[in-house]
């Protein structure tokens, strides 16, 4: 879990208008400048528990389906969840995570977004 931080610089631009003489001080100048501030994202991580039920190929199918990871993503973290116990299988912001981890539910897998 950690905090993104996605920042936009500011950008300004300078016109010059046209001049009604050829005297230089009559040029106008017109600035526009746009300002935006840093937005904080806080990261989560959907984890997966392992179980005694489920069986290898049904978590990577499950992986490759619901998390869009490809097969070898898949079986590492399927790997990494037998050995370890648990593993965090995607990391986003929440409202992403959300519908993958209902998914993850109802196909049977113990997971939680943390």
């Amino acid at each position: 879990m950690g905090i993104k931080s996605i920042t936009v610089y500011p950008f300004r631009r300078t016109f010059a208008m046209e001049p009604k003489t050829k005297n230089m001080s009559n040029y106008t100048e017109l600035e526009e400048v746009l300002l935006v501030d840093t937005v904080a994202v806080e990261e989560k991580n959907l984890v997966i528990y392992n179980d005694d039920v489920n069986t290898f190929e049904h978590v990577i199918n499950s992986l490759i389906d619901v998390c869009n990871h490809d097969e070898i993503q898949a079986e590492q973290c399927t790997l990494i969840i037998h050995y370890k116990g648990k593993c965090a299988v995607k990391t986003g912001e929440y409202e992403i995570l959300e519908p993958m981890c209902i998914a993850l539910h109802d196909r049977g897998l113990s997971a939680e977004i943390q």
